[in-house]
């Protein structure tokens, strides 16, 4: 049976997801959302393979920008874990790592424009902070060292004994968050960069959806094998190579920078020299009509997306699990669907969603679910190929589930749930941008009418919320007493 503490934890989210339903919009507006699905899936017969050589520069465009932002980001990620104890630290990179790459991409659109370089900073900012974070963690797993070998000088400390001893570790979580790297790539086309997102949401909002399959068949082939053409070997040649392919770099103008950080983000009434009183008067305005409105979307959206990927997650273990389904080739085609779900950015799923289902909380709420579910379902059936059974074990399989597999896992399930819980805030707010009145739809608007103060105190108020959230994970991880690491499963869910 499983343990009170993660029953009583499970009931309580299960309750808020419920409550949440009660005051979410899961209408859809299309008049036949299940004829544009069936016309989606079809359309895959009519593939035309003689346009790819004209999607070739957005293909490499998306690999050369991701390639170069994580150059930058394990450099930095690198340095920063060596000073992770210090508070300072540790806060700066708690507020970048909040806000979402496509939200970095939206702010220095306002400074530098649509070019490589406002895509570069926009992943770099939030991975240096992401891989310091995860970094410090692995590091502080193999601190393990006696106390005469850490010496006096801390950077000789971590090259010649803890790096050297966790490098594989490293290595591993620095190929994941690679791949991270060319999905949020991908998606900053939709705001205008010439990825693959670029011409996904033109045959999207097109309706070209034989184009569709076309551009994400391609993605998949470019995730699925990372492996062979991003080798030790090869490395150093395909970052040189970025380097030197990327050169759209635009012009750079520090006047626009110093307008931004002078002028642009600061408050209007301030800005105004209108007095103390219209500020917090402006500020009222806002809180009411946006702040207050956004969050408690925000946090609807992500409470039921939380529930909605463990029901997926539990249903869908079993299927890549050789405990329950001896049968290899079926084993693999599961596996097969769940990496393509964990491969296709939520914001491309939500997009898909939204032409099928129109605007309301369905599409993203699908699109967290599927995405987020298919990660925790691999990593699920990875602890549960490595169990070890009882001799005297049922061989039905639905009791083997209930009374030997699920008491036995649920723990580490909860666990991944809570690490995945601060991903699926981030993304519940950018996909505002999409239609959903959560803190990014309140962000876009701002942009839109160029009030980039506002933006600013909405973006605030967003890396807040997930920060709270990451407090509140951590709490309950600890209350669960759950210490196995998540760096040590072989796919990082951060």
């Amino acid at each position: 049976m499983l343990q009170s503490k993660s029953l009583n934890v499970s009931l309580l989210f299960f309750g808020i997801a419920f409550v949440s339903f009660i005051f979410a919009d899961f209408s859809t507006s299309t008049q036949e959302p299940f004829l544009e699905l069936k016309n989606f899936a079809f359309s895959i017969i009519n593939i035309d393979i003689t346009t790819i050589p004209a999607l070739i520069p957005a293909l490499f465009t998306t690999i050369s920008i991701a390639v170069v932002a994580m150059f930058f980001s394990v450099i930095i990620g690198f340095i920063l874990a060596i000073f992770f104890e210090n508070f300072f630290v540790r806060v700066t990179l708690a507020f970048t790592r909040a806000i979402h790459e496509l939200f970095w991409a939206l702010i220095f659109l306002q400074i530098f424009g649509l070019n490589t370089l406002t895509a570069l900073l926009a992943i770099i900012l939030p991975y240096s902070a992401i891989l310091a974070k995860v970094y410090a963690e692995i590091l502080q797993e193999h601190d393990t060292f006696p106390t005469e070998l850490k010496g006096k000088s801390l950077i000789s400390y971590y090259i010649y004994t803890k790096i050297p001893d966790a490098f594989p570790h490293l290595v591993a979580y620095t190929l994941y968050r690679f791949e991270c790297a060319l999905r949020s790539t991908a998606i900053l086309g939709f705001i205008g960069i010439t990825t693959l997102g670029y011409y996904l949401s033109s045959s999207f909002m097109q309706g070209y959806y034989h184009e569709v399959w076309l551009l994400l068949i391609l993605f998949y082939i470019v995730i699925a094998t990372i492996r062979f053409w991003l080798t030790k070997y090869s490395v150093s040649f395909v970052v040189l190579a970025s380097f030197f392919y990327l050169d759209d770099f635009g012009n750079i103008s520090i006047d626009n920078f110093i307008r931004f950080v002078t002028s642009d983000i600061i408050p209007y009434p301030i800005r105004a020299d209108k007095g103390f009183e219209a500020t917090i008067e402006w500020f009222s305005k806002i809180f009411s009509n946006e702040i207050v409105p956004g969050v408690f979307n925000t946090v609807l959206l992500t409470q039921i997306s939380l529930v909605l990927t463990a029901f997926l997650a539990l249903i869908a273990f079993p299927l890549i699990s050789q405990k329950f389904v001896p049968n290899r080739f079926l084993r693999v085609l599961s596996h097969i669907f769940l990496v393509i779900l964990r491969s296709t950015p939520e914001y491309i799923l939500a997009y898909l969603f939204l032409q099928i289902f129109g605007p309301s909380m369905l599409p993203a709420a699908l699109a967290l679910m599927l995405h987020n579910g298919a990660i925790i379902s691999f990593l699920m059936g990875q602890q549960v190929n490595q169990l070890d059974l009882r001799l005297d074990v049922t061989k039905k399989k639905n009791e083997l589930y209930l009374f030997e597999v699920l008491p036995r896992i649920y723990s580490q399930v909860l666990a991944f749930l809570f690490y995945r819980w601060e991903i699926i805030m981030r993304e519940s707010a950018i996909l505002g941008i999409l239609g959903v009145a959560t803190l990014g739809f309140y962000i876009d608007s701002a942009i839109a009418d160029f009030r980039l103060d506002k933006m600013m105190l909405l973006l605030f108020v967003t890396a807040l919320l997930n920060i709270t959230i990451d407090i509140i994970s951590r709490k309950a991880r600890n209350y669960l007493r759950i210490e196995k690491s998540i760096t040590s499963c072989g796919c990082d869910l951060k």
